[in-house]
């Protein structure tokens, strides 16, 4: 660790290095209220940290997960937290799924899900000190051929602004393009379809957006994203269990398997491919390893990253939660991070990842306490990853647990699991029109988006078939000439339903309208 960046920005207000040097020698045994009083009032927190509280912190977190598990049937969690450059705790709780239930440690792999964009940002960050880009490199620069849908953001558009979530993009663009199966480039390339809201004063957050940044930085460093992470950040760091690639996740020996939601529990069933939005959802890792990446972030950047190319990362550049009352804090985004202020007053840099295919991951560090704690588990998210760290962020500030945190973070995640379409859940009609014939509906249909689809005969019945693979949707018929098929994927939970509606005057069908194909409205693709 370098003890210049270290000083660097603790003690940013001090008349000299030399001066700085003696205030870090003494942080580990002056009172947080002693050293407050040499702080600028920006820096001053609200409540004092006294001598072992930490300690005492760490020492809960056992019965922390483990009723947090309990209540939440989480299968398996495992959980890391550094302090002033040391590990503090690493432990597994709970089984990894597969044969034989094998239990979690601290090398267990866990997909990291959305996790991946600090990670990533860390990358970009590294290339910022090389001198290979800025985060005010423009995309037009970098990936010429990316655009976007008003011809003047895409000439401003900076790397920032979409690792920041402000381009205008609506949130989740491309999404829907990824379950469907269609790769990296072909998403980025149609968010130019994608209707744009206002320009750096808006916030919606979008895994391709920060994707499409990602990849401006891989080419301008003349190499793949994933090789680009691997060369500039886990190697450095020594993260020998970490990637960036889908395949060496699952030829990890030591992995957790994903859990989606069933009843009251999890099982086994699906696995999540996330290789098209890697840089913002297709890191895997352990947290020995995000450990080293934790502390590498605490310490300004360490010997890898120069400050000054970490601190836009984890300074407020967006509002991502604008208070609702008078006494809301708001919330902000860095460049893959999120900022924002905890009770006591002090700075949290944080981030969650989700799957609901099977994945929930928290980070939560402290700068001025020099603490973070990273946990994973192999469970679709329901706010239990998130209330652990915050559970232990109270015993380190205040001592105390104070709220039910799973009570509150469960209640929010509780819509993740609503099936999706305005059918879903319901008994087809009992006096339904008839359907239309099959000649009527058979065809190709278009759209600019979402590409080609094809109706064809399927056994009895028809079948919607969509994306590049393609996928088969068998059709049922609901009313006159409205189908329905189920949908479940990672944006839509099993009991899911889209309608799909056969509409033209003539012997055949010209338009079909597809309810979860969502592009302002309900997708209408035309005959082709």
């Amino acid at each position: 660790m370098s003890s210049f960046k270290l000083s660097r920005r603790r003690f940013l207000a001090s008349a000299s290095l030399a001066s700085a040097s003696l205030a870090s020698a003494s942080l580990a045994v002056m009172p947080v209220a002693v050293r407050a009083q040499d702080l600028p009032p920006s820096r001053t927190a609200g409540t004092d940290v006294p001598p072992g509280q930490i300690e005492k912190a760490v020492a809960a977190l056992d019965d922390i997960v483990s009723e947090i598990m309990e209540r939440s049937s989480v299968p398996g969690i495992a959980v890391g937290v550094v302090h002033q450059g040391k590990t503090l705790y690493a432990k597994g709780f709970g089984a990894r799924g597969g044969d034989g239930e094998q239990t979690i440690d601290p090398d267990t792999v866990f997909q990291l899900a959305s996790l991946s964009k600090p990670v990533g940002a860390t990358v970009v960050a590294r290339q910022v000190s090389r001198g290979v880009v800025t985060w005010d490199s423009r995309m037009r620069d970098l990936l010429p051929w990316f655009s976007l849908s008003d011809p003047t953001v895409t000439e401003l558009l900076t790397i920032g602004d979409l690792y920041s979530h402000r381009s205008g993009l609506p949130g989740h663009a491309g999404d829907d393009l990824e379950d469907l199966g269609f790769d990296r480039q072909s998403i980025l390339e149609r968010l130019r379809l994608q209707p744009l809201t206002s320009f750096r004063t808006s916030y919606a957050y979008t895994n391709f957006g920060l994707t499409a940044a990602a990849e401006a930085v891989s080419r301008a460093s003349g190499a793949e994203w994933s090789d680009l992470s691997e060369e500039a950040l886990y190697q450095p760091l020594g993260m020998s269990r970490t990637s960036s690639r889908f395949d060496e996740f699952m030829a990890r020996e030591n992995r957790a398997l994903p859990h989606v939601k069933s009843g009251g529990g999890f099982e086994t069933r699906l696995q999540r491919q996330p290789d098209a939005q890697s840089p913002a959802g297709g890191v895997s890792s352990s947290v020995n390893d995000m450990i080293k990446w934790m502390t590498m972030v605490l310490t300004d950047g360490g010997d890898l990253i120069e400050p000054d190319a970490l601190q836009p990362a984890i300074s407020p550049q967006s509002v991502s939660s604008r208070p609702h009352v008078p006494d809301e804090r708001a919330g902000f985004y860095g460049y893959g991070f999120n900022v924002g202020t905890d009770p006591s007053g002090r700075v949290v840099i944080s981030h969650s990842g989700a799957f609901i295919l099977g994945a929930a991951t928290h980070v939560s560090m402290i700068p001025s306490l020099d603490i973070g704690i990273i946990v994973l588990s192999n469970a679709a998210p329901v706010g239990a990853v998130e209330a652990i760290g915050a559970s232990f962020n109270d015993m380190v500030q205040a001592g105390r647990v104070t709220r039910d945190w799973f009570g509150g973070y469960s209640e929010r995640f509780a819509p993740f699991f609503e099936p999706e379409g305005f059918t879903a859940g319901k008994p087809f009609p009992q006096a339904a029109a008839p359907a239309p014939s099959d000649s009527y509906c058979i065809g190709r249909y278009g759209h600019p988006y979402f590409g080609t689809v094809e109706v064809r005969k399927d056994g009895d019945g028809l079948a919607l078939f969509a994306g590049p693979a393609p996928l088969k949707l068998p059709l049922q018929h609901w009313d006159g000439s409205m189908m329905v098929f189920d949908f479940s994927n990672e944006n839509a939970i099993d009991g899911s339903r889209s309608a799909a509606t056969f509409s033209g005057d003539g012997a055949q069908a010209d338009m079909l309208e597809v309810e979860l194909f969502v592009l302002n409205g309900p997708a209408r693709f035309k005959r082709l």
